[in-house]
Parts: structure tokens; sequence; C-alpha cells
């Protein structure tokens, strides 16, 4: 989804998708009628980083002003992002990198670490990391007092939510899972910060 190109009714639709990004179900309330559904879902968007698209391109200069570029990206709700896990700026590469260019990681690689992880998570949980509560979290993020204390000066300095605070630990513990780490250390803790950049 790219959320640029949006128009105005799909962006309403796209912030009433807050309550299932949060619960994994939606409520809908007819007159004297109320039904529950499971929504559990993987919401994937994009959008260009100002409305001419050319922010921080390596060659070709923005025009948009920052009031512009600020009202740009104030059509994305603060509590709509509080509800994304990553959000990451991928900037625009020059020509000579995407050229010379070295050949990462194979897919079948990636996905061998991950099932890895994901089996990790089902035999210390019953369940994915994603689908754990703030209690659950309590009990078994193993976090580091290093990486907690860390964290905790981030969430200040940063003014991040509750929210925020347990998504940014579900996330590093995957990170940790994901490095075959039983314990969640502070480069765990800085790397789930760095993917919630704001926008």
């Amino acid at each position: 989804m790219f959320l640029d190109e949006m128009p105005e009714f799909d962006r309403k639709v796209l912030e009433a998708l807050r309550e299932p990004l949060e619960s994994g179900e939606i409520h809908i309330s007819r007159a004297a009628r109320q039904a529950v559904f499971p929504a559990k879902f993987q919401l994937v968007a994009a959008m260009n980083p100002c409305p001419c698209g050319y922010l921080g391109h390596p060659v070709k200069p923005c025009r948009c002003t920052p009031e512009s570029i600020q009202r740009y990206r104030n059509k994305i709700s603060g509590p709509l992002l509080d509800r994304i896990d990553l959000v990451i700026e991928v900037p625009a590469l020059p020509a000579a990198d995407l050229v010379q260019a070295e050949a990462g990681e194979s897919s079948a690689t990636v996905r061998q670490r991950v099932i890895f992880a994901r089996e990790k998570q089902y035999a210390r949980q019953g369940k994915l990391n994603a689908h754990l509560s703030p209690t659950d979290l309590d009990g078994i993020a193993a976090v580091s007092p290093e990486a907690k204390s860390t964290l905790g000066n981030l969430l200040e300095k940063l003014s991040l939510s509750a929210r925020s605070f347990h998504r940014i630990l579900r996330v590093a513990r995957t990170l940790a899972d994901l490095a075959g780490d039983d314990t969640v250390n502070e480069h765990h803790v800085l790397r789930a910060v760095a993917f919630r950049r704001s926008l």
C-alpha cells in the first residue's frame, strides 16, 4: 500500500485499522447488534519522503518547503504510527552503488534464520513475540540490566509512549532470537529503536 497515493476516504479507512492492528479483532456495532471478527494481518506500507519524492536524494534536489513536508507527513497520524512496529527510511542510492552492489545473503539463508527464530519463540512461550502481552514480556523478554537502562533513557529522551515501549521490546526480543541470543542486550534495543524512526 502506498500511503501518499491514497485518497482521503482511504486515509480514513487506514485510521480505522488502529483497533485491529492493536487487538487482532474488529468490532462492528449496528443498532442493537454487535459482532467481533478476527482481523490479524500484517500491514506493509510505503510513502515518499516528501511531496516531490526527492528529499535526501543524492543528485536531484528537493523542491518542497519545510512546511509542505511537515503537512505531507502529518497525513499519517501519530496514534497509527505508534501501532506500527518498524518505520524505516530507505534512502535513494547513487547509481555507482547500484552498479557495484555486492551480492547479499541468499533468501534461503535468511529463511532458515527466520524459521529457527520462530521455532525458538514457540518453544519458549507457545506463540510469536508479536503476540506477547505486556505481562508476558515482563517474564519472557530476558532483558539485560544495561539494555533496560538504555531503553529507559531513550523512552524519556524520545518521549515514547508505553505502547512504543512494548513494541520496541518485542522487536528487540525478535532481533535477539534471530541472532541466536538468549538475552536481549543493549545493541538489540538500540537497533529496535532505530527501526522506529519517526516520520
